[in-house]
């Protein structure tokens, strides 16, 4: 049987024009996974899938970030007809995943995504209740080694011992607050190394890194903190980049960890305060807790590898139709 090609259209910038986009989250050539093929820029694929895809213009020039454009929006922002985006589509088969955490700014967004997204798609999605379908989100990673490479390497050689991947973002309260416990555990010299963009000088960051592996697969431990911890559903690729690089993630998030993955393939980071910078400073004092988890992290990676990987999903889905 030939695969199903599933198109892609998503409003992150520097997707638009990916062709390439998924297809190291499978060991087989040019986006193939079981019966689908990946082809974002498909014109006429058999499948669609829309990918945070925001439905509503704005007179602010486009290439400002979307929560700047949202918030640029009048009450009543135009919609306008996208029946021209869907490559002819047929409404059954168009699905639309919402990835981004429900944040109080962006909730009413979010709400209005889903209802027009509603109109043109026959599976509405996202990580919150308020979507039409709440379910977790599949799995994309931003460690860039080869499906193969990660799907049968052993643990590379640890050298270090602690990393945070993060950003200097201030746009939100959550981010404000990611922001003080960087600088809480700045101010008590906990000792790990901080990789990430736009990061403030006083934190003394070692800067940003093209591949996410470059700055966790030399680390036992890693701090891996959600934006968002106050669901059932999100979970993001701050887990699975940390797994798949074979650390243990000191993980602030909700409760979906907890049922996607194995006891004890990460720790729970109690708080974003004086006990959380506690629990950091214990933890990674010695290697125990990594020896103790390896099996259980090694497990791990094999469900986001070959069970919530997105591209498994997406075959599920399609597999409906036969």
């Amino acid at each position: 049987m030939s695969q199903k090609i599933v198109g892609m259209l998503s409003s992150y910038r520097g997707l638009s024009d990916r062709a390439d986009w998924l297809w190291k989250q499978t060991p087989h050539p040019f986006g193939l996974w079981r019966n689908i093929q990946m082809l974002a820029k498909a014109d006429k694929p058999d499948f669609l899938l829309l990918y945070q895809f925001d439905f509503f213009t704005s007179s602010k020039p486009q290439s400002l970030p979307w929560w700047k454009r949202w918030r640029t929006q009048k009450k009543k922002p135009t919609q306008p007809d996208f029946s021209s985006l869907m490559r002819g589509v047929s409404k059954e088969r168009i699905i639309y995943l919402l990835r981004e955490p429900p944040l109080e700014e962006v909730i009413a967004k979010n709400k209005a995504n889903y209802q027009a997204a509603s109109q043109y798609c026959g599976y509405v999605s996202g990580p919150d209740n308020f979507a039409p379908n709440p379910d977790y989100m599949p799995a994309i990673w931003y460690v860039d080694n080869s499906f193969r490479e990660l799907n049968e390497m052993g643990s590379p050689e640890k050298t270090r011992s602690c990393s945070w991947i993060t950003s200097g973002i201030d746009r939100t309260a959550n981010h404000r607050k990611r922001l003080d416990f960087l600088k809480l555990l700045r101010e008590n010299e906990i000792d790990f190394d901080l990789y990430g963009r736009g990061l403030p000088d006083w934190t003394n960051g070692c800067g940003s890194v093209d591949n996410k592996w470059s700055a966790m697969a030399p680390y036992y431990y890693n701090l891996a903190i959600e934006n968002y911890a106050d669901n059932e559903w999100y979970a993001s690729e701050k887990l699975w980049d940390a797994l798949l690089s074979w650390c243990l993630p000191l993980y602030y998030g909700g409760a979906a960890a907890d049922k996607l993955l194995p006891p004890g393939s990460f720790l729970r980071l109690p708080s974003l305060d004086e006990k959380g910078m506690t629990y950091i400073k214990d933890v990674t004092a010695t290697l125990d807790a990594w020896h103790e988890a390896k099996d259980a992290i090694a497990e791990a990676r094999q469900i986001i590898l070959h069970k919530l990987n997105l591209l498994a999903w997406l075959s599920d889905f399609v597999g409906k139709f036969s």
